[in-house]
């Protein structure tokens, strides 16, 4: 594993000793706290610049700009006419793109710590590779995961998941897409990539770095019920051990979005028919 950035000495920042400090009470000398490395200088005004858009897009910039887009829907005053015909699909966009957020954090934090990209999966050198591996992936996830869904429903232990945007619009299916692409990135990258690694790097071992990830990844998904909860363990094991194993993190993140496309291209086909006993409305 790679170390911390070596600007200086871990304990020391910029114009300060972790030497001997006088204590004025005791009147004997005593060594100071260590304090943590930082990067030596001020950061520049581009990387400032990634960091401030990153900040404000977790925060109130997408705050800021649904209420533009609630603002230019309809007129302040007066009869209700939408000025802006599409405005269900800006707002479909805007979510998609501030949900990446937090990807654009992990690149930021990475880069700002002079950490290459390859520990965390992130290099580009084999993506027509990790493209083949990504189909083997999602046939497999797809059909193991029908089979988790429907037995969970016919157990009564889970919700039946609309996996689509609204339906009737033009853009529905572009929007599935887009979505299914932000969520394959988000979910990979932070929880499986990024988790994984910095849990190594603080101590974790491997196993326990992994069992983290795949139980983090199954409880936001109990809003399902305990299918979803267990499907999505059994996924964050198989995606963290292959991540572990590899270091490659593009094949889970086009397995993900192959696999989310599939389930609302599904959804779509088959509503309003019975399959396997279990009706999709």
């Amino acid at each position: 594993m790679e170390g911390p950035p070596a600007h200086r000495p871990v304990g020391t920042v910029a114009g300060v000793s972790d030497g001997p400090v006088p204590d004025v009470r005791a009147g004997a000398p005593r060594r100071a706290a260590p304090l943590p490395a930082f990067a030596s200088g001020p950061a520049q005004a581009p990387t400032l610049a990634v960091e401030l858009f990153v900040v404000l897009s977790l925060s109130f910039l997408p705050s800021a700009v649904d209420s533009l887009i609630s603002l230019l829907s309809a007129p302040l005053a007066g009869t209700s006419v939408a000025l802006f015909a599409n405005v269900q699909l800006a707002h479909q966009l805007v979510d998609i793109l501030f949900a990446l957020a937090p990807v654009g954090l992990v690149l930021y934090l990475v880069a700002r710590n002079g950490e290459a990209l390859a520990p965390f999966g992130l290099d580009t050198g084999s993506l027509a590779a990790d493209a083949a591996v990504a189909a083997g992936l999602a046939a497999v996830v797809s059909a193991v995961g029908l089979g988790i869904y429907l037995a969970a429903l016919a157990l009564r232990v889970n919700r039946f998941v609309i996996p689509v945007p609204p339906l009737g619009h033009w853009w529905t299916v572009p929007v599935l897409v887009l979505g299914a692409a932000q969520a394959g990135l988000l979910e990979e990258i932070v929880v499986n990539a990024y988790a994984i690694r910095r849990l190594e790097q603080i101590g974790a071992s491997a196993p326990v770095a992994v069992a983290a990830s795949a139980i983090l990844r199954a409880s936001y998904h109990l809003y399902q019920g305990w299918g979803g909860f267990a499907g999505n363990l059994a996924l964050g094991v198989l995606f963290g051990a292959l991540f572990v194993r590899w270091r490659r993190i593009w094949p889970f993140v086009l397995a993900h979005a192959a696999v989310d496309v599939l389930a609302g291209v599904a959804y779509l086909l088959y509503r309003g028919h019975c399959v396997f006993g279990t009706c999709i409305r």
